[in-house]
């Protein structure tokens, strides 16, 4: 289909000469790309200044990320998560939903987990980060790990990172008595908990598995908090049982 509203041919004539209202001649576009390209440099010469400027809307931070000091100036809309992956390779932590709700992203900030997709990295001056990579130590796995190898806590291992960061923040908690939305007595004084098989449920209901290896992560975790060897117990499910036998 033509568009005639913008490609109507209107013929003009002057002497012997014959021109259209929108037809360029040859000589009128070689003119205008000879200035288009002439006005480059100005525009690039223009743009320089606000290229060199962007520095000085950085901010100095120093915080301690796995037992290293690092000095940096960072763009104060930096998230936390951002400057560990971009800045400094430590990919291990994973950017999944990056709206703090997969939990692939949890790292420990001063023992504490949180979620690093949500945390501004300049929030941040002077705390000790741990990612998953600082999780071993001396070169050995940290039981957390050990235990999820051994019991198969994962399958993509997309989300793995994040789990045992959370894991082993778990474990302190439990350690220093702390209650969550299922403890059956929130008053009591801060004691080390026994973490049963809910407590532990909820505690990790903020990371996600996509694998659905939640027994196996849950097996994992049981193992390393009492001390006490798991099997790994496997049960077809009765429909499946029959449909085995026909």
């Amino acid at each position: 289909m033509k568009c005639s509203f913008l490609w109507e041919m209107k013929p003009l004539r002057t002497g012997e000469e014959t021109h259209t209202r929108d037809q360029m001649t040859r000589r009128e576009l070689a003119q205008t790309a000879a200035g288009a390209a002439l006005s480059l440099p100005l525009v690039n010469e223009l743009a320089a200044p606000l290229t060199a400027a962007a520095p000085e809307n950085t901010t100095p931070v120093s915080l301690r990320i796995n037992g290293t000091e690092h000095k940096l100036r960072l763009d104060p809309r930096v998230t936390l998560l951002d400057l560990l992956r971009e800045r400094l390779a430590l990919s291990g932590t994973k950017k999944g939903c990056d709206h703090g709700q997969c939990g692939a992203c949890t790292v420990l900030v001063n023992g504490r987990r949180i979620n690093s997709c949500l945390s501004l990295a300049v929030c941040h001056e002077g705390d000790e980060v741990t990612t998953v990579e600082g999780i071993a130590a001396g070169g050995s796995l940290h039981p957390v790990q050990a235990a999820f190898i051994e019991h198969d806590g994962f399958q993509c291992g997309y989300c793995t990172p994040g789990q045992i960061c959370s894991a082993v923040a778990l474990m302190n908690e439990a350690k220093n008595g702390e209650a969550s939305y299922v403890s059956e007595n929130i008053r009591q004084k801060p004691r080390v908990l026994k973490l049963s098989d809910d407590e532990i449920r909820e505690r990790m209901s903020g990371n996600i598995c996509r694998c659905g290896a939640y027994p196996n992560i849950l097996a994992a975790i049981r193992e390393v908090h009492t001390g006490e060897e798991t099997a790994n117990t496997w049960e077809f499910h009765k429909e499946d049982k029959e449909d085995a036998t026909v």
